[in-house]
């Protein structure tokens, strides 16, 4: 707010410069204390962005109170109303803006002198000598005085150029065009990544482009070429898509033209590149994604980052401010989501070929342990791979064994089908582990035997009898039904070394009820 003074004087005139003065937004604050000292009443709030002048109101206020203001300030958090009011300790005070401007040199004593200069009317100062005016003056009405929130517009400064020295980024000229508006329909503007002589620009629920020190211009038959023009932020195209970045920039990773982003609004994982926008959630994983990304609160943190050691892009889910988290990774060359990870990073990024993390203000570099596998932030996690076996699809199958081909080591945690879901297992319903030495040991030990590099071991049927068989529970070999899942793990803490699975199998054979 402005204020025009008409000063009078014979060869000087005051100005006055307000520096302590700033605008201050409405704030909220909780009453601490409230001493009174007639005719006014001495306040201590809990929060110090306050100004002299403010307009002061308070629960449970009357009509006909008021209006109270500010006019004295003891020290940062205690502030003097123009007069006595009757406020509750319970009561909330709220400062407004500043409505009152005739008690602001009195209450900043400490600046008063520092706060007042003297400028001559006059050339030297001397009796009758050529008067300096003040010129023309440039000014602008403003029909709304109170900020403004361009969410959905871009504004551009100056130039900047080192070379000649010449810096106009504090310069915001409003005669010249230096503001983009968007479809503010598709919401605020979260995210904008520069690429080549384009900014792509991420909204809520749409993504667009838009040219840089060039203009499109359209053929007759509706085609944009584009022309160099003076425009620093040119015409606007968006891609096709209903798609947008949501409220999540924190998931935007991108690896050469390739861009990856999170709408959770649409329950969709993206990825941008030179054929437009894909939607990379559908490949086999369309009933995750809708089931975790409607979980994500308003606190929630969808964090994407690019992992350059294993060439992924990596995703962690964390719905809120709780231990729950999924982190997982999609891998370009098999187009789908491969690996799910034990660890929950605040933050993540790639650097000359490494992979970092933050967690907790601390930064760790991933892969970089080749002793100690599958260890994140100081805590060892086990490896595993769970699988559905299902051959011949549709028959009823008793499952009489179970294979892998990799590394010694591999134990099978469980295994059940969908006419048994209780346990059945091999081996591993021990906490023992079977080396390769053990393993070639063991011969007569329902435990994996070695074989041509290949491992092998019975499956024993260890779930409750039936009324409906001659031989049942732990008397058989052999898991009865139409598909077996599985789930084969590595204990890397006992381990302690790197690991290969390659395939998984079953020998069976085909039943009947």
């Amino acid at each position: 707010m402005a204020a025009i003074l008409e000063l009078k004087y014979f060869n000087s005139f005051w100005l006055k410069k307000l520096d302590t003065i700033v605008e201050v937004e409405n704030t909220t604050a909780d009453l601490v204390s409230a001493v009174t000292s007639s005719p006014n009443l001495e306040i201590t709030s809990s929060n110090s962005n306050i100004g002299v002048g403010q307009l002061v109101s308070y629960e449970n206020q009357n009509e006909n109170d008021g209006p109270y203001w500010i006019y004295k300030i003891i020290n940062p958090t205690n502030v003097v109303l123009n007069e006595a009011v009757s406020i509750a300790v319970t009561d909330k005070i709220t400062f407004g803006k500043i409505i009152n401007f005739d008690y602001i040199p009195a209450a900043y004593d400490s600046s008063n002198q520092t706060d007042w200069y003297v400028e001559e009317a006059r050339i030297r100062g001397g009796y009758n000598n050529t008067n300096v005016d003040l010129g023309v003056k440039a000014y602008i009405v403003e029909d709304e005085i109170n900020q403004q929130h361009k969410k959905s517009s871009l504004i551009h400064s100056g130039i900047f150029n080192s070379r000649t020295g010449i810096n106009q980024t504090n310069q915001f000229s409003v005669g010249e065009d230096i503001t983009r508006s968007l479809d503010p329909y598709n919401g605020s503007i979260q995210k904008l990544y520069s690429e080549d002589t384009n900014l792509t620009v991420f909204q809520e629920f749409k993504v667009s482009r838009a040219l840089i020190d060039k203009d499109a211009i359209y053929s007759a038959e509706g085609q944009p070429m584009t022309t160099s023009g003076v425009q620093v932020i040119g015409q606007v195209q968006a891609y096709a898509g209903d798609y947008g970045i949501g409220t999540n920039p924190e998931s935007f990773a991108v690896y050469g033209y390739r861009k990856y982003f999170v709408d959770k609004n649409r329950n969709a994982v993206l990825r941008l590149s030179q054929d437009g926008i894909t939607e990379i959630s559908e490949y086999g994983m369309i009933d995750f994604f809708r089931d975790n990304l409607s979980q994500v609160s308003n606190d929630g943190f969808i964090l994407g980052f690019w992992d350059m050691h294993n060439k992924q892009y990596v995703l962690s889910i964390q719905p809120n401010l709780s231990t729950e988290y999924k982190t997982l990774s999609f891998d370009e060359d098999v187009n789908g989501w491969t690996s799910f990870f034990s660890y929950k990073p605040n933050w993540g990024a790639s650097l000359r070929n490494n992979t970092y993390t933050f967690y907790k203000g601390n930064i760790w570099q991933h892969y970089s342990n080749t002793s100690n596998w599958s260890n994140f932030y100081g805590v060892n996690n086990d490896s595993s791979v769970d699988l559905v076996l299902n051959p011949n699809v549709s028959t009823i199958k008793t499952f009489k064994t179970i294979n892998y081909e990799g590394s010694d080591g591999w134990e099978m945690e469980y295994l059940y089908t969908d006419t048994d879901t209780s346990a059945s297992v091999s081996k591993s319903t021990t906490s023992q582990i079977f080396t390769l030495a053990d393993l070639e040991q063991q011969i007569f030990v329902n435990s994996f035997k070695r074989k041509e590099n290949k491992y092998f071991s019975n499956l024993i049927n260890i779930t409750s009898s039936t009324n409906t068989e001659v031989l049942w529970g732990n008397s058989v070999n052999g898991v009865k039904g139409a598909y077996a899942t599985t789930r084969m793990k590595y204990s890397n803490i006992n381990n302690n070394k790197k690991a290969e699975l390659f395939a998984v199998s079953s020998e069976y054979v085909e039943s009947s009820y």
